[in-house]
């Protein structure tokens, strides 16, 4: 029973981490309609960039939050290559946001080469349920349901935010009433880059971190929030915490290297799962 709580509580943090990936994720589709597969670069710059500001002696919190802010430039200037152009279609912004992912590879190998890096979090460990948790998972966890709070009410009591939930409800209506929607959208990849880098600086400590951890990232981030459909944040959470818990019990229970194959095989349901209802309810439309 010990090591199913271990369990469970390192699958809660590891789906916390995957739940603002896929946040970012989700906030950028549903104000721009575009699947940002470069989401997980934020995640990887943010880590690295963690990791150099650390080892040059920059204290605790100040490291963290530069890194941050770092990849939420990278989200605005991902934002500006893939929809800064009016009339892009949301293809060809997919396919920009593709290309960005391919850079940044080589951008990190120039800065940070290709060997993975790490970062000290917190250390020690707590005792729960008589298991064994590294306090990291538990600041994962607290950042991460703080981080929600916080973007619940930014959507619901800040003009921006409604702003943005406006662009994501119905566009048309909010040019109407003044709102520029392509401005909206440079913001959603702003925030997206923002999530994306606060998951890379709580997990780098956790793991070993290299320029192509992003495909682990993004799979992860994509099959959670396909979840809820890429439009529906809580959902994309709780299908975060379900993946994570998943993956980490396969790992504990079966092999790590299983991992990735969780992440795809429950995307694939849920969206096998979705299509079949959609088409029952165009059939009882018809």
């Amino acid at each position: 029973m010990s090591a199913f709580i271990g369990y469970l509580l390192n699958g809660l943090a590891v789906g916390c981490a995957i739940a603002l990936i896929a946040s970012g994720l989700v906030t950028i589709y549903r104000v721009t309609g575009v699947v940002n597969f470069a989401q997980g670069t934020f995640a990887v710059v943010a880590g690295l960039c963690t990791s150099s500001l650390l080892g040059l002696g920059v204290p605790h919190g100040v490291s963290e939050v530069a890194a941050v802010l770092v990849a939420a430039l990278a989200g605005l200037l991902t934002g500006l290559a893939a929809t800064g152009k009016r009339d892009t279609t949301p293809l060809s912004s997919l396919i920009i946001t593709l290309g960005v992912g391919v850079l940044a590879y080589a951008v990190e190998i120039v800065l940070w080469g290709d060997q993975p890096r790490s970062a000290p979090g917190l250390a020690g460990s707590v005792t729960i349920a008589g298991a064994r948790v590294q306090t990291q998972h538990l600041l994962v966890i607290s950042v991460t349901a703080a981080t929600f709070v916080l973007l619940v009410l930014f959507f619901g009591r800040t003009y921006l935010g409604k702003a943005l939930t406006a662009c994501a409800s119905n566009p048309y209506a909010a040019r109407v009433i003044g709102i520029d929607t392509r401005l909206m959208g440079l913001l959603a990849f702003a925030l997206g880059g923002l999530l994306g880098g606060i998951a890379g600086v709580l997990v780098t400590p956790l793991r070993p971190i290299s320029f192509d951890t992003d495909v682990t990232l993004i799979v992860n981030g994509f099959a959670a929030a396909v979840f809820g459909g890429l439009t529906r944040p809580a959902v994309a959470l709780g299908g975060a915490l379900l993946l994570g818990v998943a993956e980490t019990m396969a790992a504990g229970y079966g092999y790590g290297s299983h991992q990735l194959e969780v992440a795809l095989g429950l995307m694939l349901v849920v969206m096998v799962v979705q299509a079949s209802r959609r088409s029952t309810i165009h059939q009882e439309a018809v």
